[in-house]
């Protein structure tokens, strides 16, 4: 009897913090696909300063801002379902949600200036002559979401009793 009621203790642990995690992996694909959604309609679009790709000609630039918005909108629908299953299971964690969204969206900030900015050098955050202050801008946002992200997910975890 007590080591069925072990067994079961430890599948439901084992449960509840894949459920965990689910929550969290939603949360961090709906919080990259947003931020991508914020750079390419704020940035891309409404500001021109840049587009994804900046080689070649301004119909391959279009182009490529076209595959980075199929690619955020893929992310916002995955990243919705599986909040949807999560939440219609009562299984989704707000807390761990919340810390996802943070994380996803500064992860794409910090991966964006600094990978496809300064390394691939795919664009910069705006063609003028003191780009220095515009990157530590960027940079600088994605580092506070980040590290707002990774409070919200210590103090959820110890919240949860997760190491």
């Amino acid at each position: 009897m007590y080591v069925q009621e072990t067994i079961m203790s430890s599948s439901s642990t084992t449960s509840a913090t894949s459920d965990l995690r689910r929550s969290l992996i939603a949360a961090v694909l709906i919080g990259v696909g947003f931020m991508a959604a914020l750079d390419e309609i704020i940035f891309h679009q409404l500001l021109a300063w840049h587009h994804f790709v900046e080689w070649g000609t301004p119909a391959f630039a279009l182009f490529s801002d076209g595959l980075l918005h199929s690619a955020e909108l893929i992310l916002l629908v995955f990243g919705f379902f599986m909040l949807a299953d999560l939440r219609a299971c009562k299984l989704f964690s707000c807390a761990y949600g919340w810390a996802g969204l943070l994380l996803g969206m500064g992860g794409f900030q910090l991966f964006d200036g600094i990978v496809d900015h300064k390394i691939l050098r795919l664009h910069q955050v705006r063609y003028v002559d003191d780009l220095w202050r515009y990157d530590l801008g960027w940079n600088a946002a994605g580092l506070f979401m980040l590290g707002i992200g990774v409070w919200l997910l210590r103090r959820a975890r110890s919240r949860h009793g997760v190491r």
